[in-house]
């Protein structure tokens, strides 16, 4: 009977994870799964805690594991560690780590020391190397076999650097963000193991049960939901709730989430709790310190940056609601806005942030981190090999957030991105958006990788396949892979499905290369059924060309001009513009010469893009106009 319950559990743990009829995963998608337990004794005077942490871990493959491994953090921050080095080598380093790791005393490091670790209650072997740790197994983990892990383990909080860490710029206590042993990703590829060396993460989906005891003073926010709002209070508990504090030095908060891959939390003694709720969403959480905030400022500057917080929850509500009403609803009951860490860092349910700013960036950060919930948190790519899709994607829906919140929606809110993404053309740093996140050369080159070039992505792809259709395709790629780990090529299928165009060739130039758009109208003249306009390509990505054509008596016509290796085209974009579908363009063919209906003396001018959201590099070659030079 045993056997038979062990077998059912098994068989309905593997069909959770394996994809449904209506969804878009390859045949045989499968995952890995956890279940995290861990009860952690913090002491504030040290900066110390002791842990105990129990994984059980399902093995959802179809390989048999003969080792596993765990990301140790906090050992990062150590000198001569490999984000230290990294850090003082590399040719524009990080404001906030710098050398700053190198010179830490042996109260400023900060390390996760492993005491035992047991497999199915058995001792286990390990070894650590920096951030790893590698089990070696008694036994093998088999196909579709659990298995149970427990280990106890001491951690020092290293002094803030780099998102994690104490007593960070604005005077908070604990900012602790990846401070758990945290066990490695493993997928079709094999492990994960990665060195921590400041950029990104992935991890398996699971349930957390966490229990922190700490100092009875400190407020603490967490990335989960609070179970015991009746022992702790701070804001937690409801309107009717009678809360009773526990005696004792500390106080013991649990905190459970579930269909996550993480868990963030933060304390301090001075953090103020307030709520807002989102209609038909979730409820919004902020701590923020209120009594100690910018303790150097002025009167009216503490003053300004007080109110700012005290106006951020009205801004964050209407994110929400316009995230969800345009890529698909928040699945979670809470999210929580907490003041901590270096500047902005998304977790699954919560993020931290630098607060001490001004109002437009306070929101600005806020909804950038809150975005990722959706791209990162909810949808879990591989951060460290596909991070374009996660910040770019977030990047890409945060501009019009923004615009949407302090512009009306008025305008092209992906405009600076396009001019920065060609600074750093010109600037010939660029490299492709497909390297892993630890290897790019410099940081500037991973940013406009990851952030820019990503979002730029997104806009550019609206161009090719449409407006409504990209808008389609993200929420049918929202709820097709929402709690699994998506490629860019899966995104591409779906949007390939949504178009009924081939689209591999955009995602190998723009991802996987970095070859640059430029085309150029060469000269415009009659023909015998009208004019004739000679259009060269420039630079070596090929793309389909949306020419407007403005006649002298004050017309639009467009003319759309689809690459034959789509074998599609998109809908007119703009109805109330007559528009005619031209010949394919072979995209080996270095000029293309378009048929214009009416002779050269009606033309007023000729634009290659209006809408600006292909990325041409130099746009200054795509207009032609009436009696110009050519």
């Amino acid at each position: 009977m045993l056997k038979f319950k062990l077998l059912l559990s098994a068989t309905l743990l593997f069909a959770l994870f394996m994809p449904t009829k209506s969804t878009a995963q390859k045949h045989g998608y499968w995952q890995q799964a956890v279940d995290y337990e861990m009860d952690i004794d913090f002491n504030v005077e040290t900066n110390r805690y002791q842990g105990y942490q129990k994984l059980t871990y399902h093995n959802n493959s179809p390989d048999t594991l003969d080792r596993v491994f765990y990301h140790l953090f906090f050992n990062a921050f150590q000198p001569n560690s490999m984000m230290d080095k990294r850090s003082r080598t590399i040719a524009d380093p990080d404001r906030r780590v710098r050398d700053r790791i190198y010179h830490y005393d042996e109260t400023e490091i900060g390390y996760q020391k492993i005491d035992w670790i047991k497999q199915n209650g058995e001792n286990v072997e390990f070894t650590v190397k920096g951030t790893i740790l590698e089990v070696h197994l008694n036994e093998p983990i088999e196909p579709g076999e659990s298995v149970v892990f427990e280990m106890e383990h001491e951690a020092q909080v290293p002094l803030q650097t780099r998102r994690s860490g104490r007593d960070n710029a604005e005077g908070v206590r604990y900012s602790m963000a990846q401070w758990f042993p945290k066990i490695a990703a493993y997928d079709e590829f094999g492990w994960h193991p990665n060195p921590y060396i400041g950029r990104e993460f992935y991890a398996p989906f699971g349930t957390f049960d966490v229990k922190i005891h700490i100092d009875r003073d400190y407020v603490v926010a967490a990335g989960s939901i609070l179970q015991n709002p009746e022992e702790v209070g701070y804001g937690y508990e409801t309107a009717d709730m009678q809360v009773n504090r526990p005696d004792g030095e500390k106080l013991t908060w649990h905190f459970q989430s579930e269909n996550v891959h993480d868990f963030m939390w933060a304390a301090d003694p001075d953090y103020t709790h307030t709520t807002a709720q989102v209609p038909g969403g979730p409820l919004l959480r902020f701590f923020y310190q209120s009594e100690t905030v910018a303790e150097n400022a002025d009167e009216e500057r503490q003053s300004e940056l007080l109110a700012n917080w005290e106006a951020l929850p009205e801004y964050t509500v209407k994110g929400f609601q316009y995230m969800s009403e345009n890529y698909g609803d928040y699945p979670y009951d809470e999210y929580i806005v907490i003041q901590g860490g270096d500047g902005g860092m998304e977790y699954t349910m919560g993020t931290l942030i630098t607060g001490n700013r001004s109002l437009s960036s306070l929101v600005g950060v806020t909804v950038h981190e809150f975005v990722h919930a959706w791209y990162e948190g909810v949808v879990a790519n591989d951060e460290t090999k596909d991070q374009w899709m996660d910040e770019g994607f977030t990047s890409y829906a945060s501009a019009f957030i923004m615009n949407h919140l302090f512009n009306d929606g008025e305008g092209d809110p992906m405009l600076s991105r396009y001019n920065g993404y060609f600074r750093t053309v010109e600037a010939g740093i660029e490299e492709p958006m497909h390297i892993h996140a630890d290897h790019y050369v410099t940081n500037a080159a991973y940013g406009m990788a990851s952030y820019t070039k990503g979002a730029i992505f997104l806009h550019q792809l609206g161009y090719v396949i449409g407006e409504d259709v990209l808008k389609s395709t993200l929420n049918k790629f929202y709820e097709e892979w929402k709690y699994k780990h998506p490629s860019g090529y899966d995104f591409i299928r779906i949007a390939e499905r949504e178009s009924g165009m081939v689209l591999d060739w955009y995602y190998e130039y723009w991802v996987e290369t970095t070859k640059t758009i430029d085309y150029e109208i060469q000269s415009v003249q009659d023909g015998e059924n009208g004019a004739v306009a000679t259009l060269g390509r420039v630079g070596l990505m090929p793309m389909p060309l949306d020419v407007e054509v403005e006649f002298t008596d004050g017309s639009l016509k467009h003319y759309y001009i689809p690459m034959r290796i789509m074998w599609g085209q998109k809908e007119n974009e703009f109805p109330n513009i007559k528009r005619d579908v031209a010949e394919d363009w072979p995209w080996v063919f270095p000029e293309y010469e378009l048929s214009i209906d009416r002779p050269v003396s009606e033309i007023s001018r000729i634009e290659i893009d209006p809408s600006g959201r292909m990325a041409d590099i130099d746009r200054s070659n795509n207009t032609w106009e009436l009696n110009s030079d050519e």
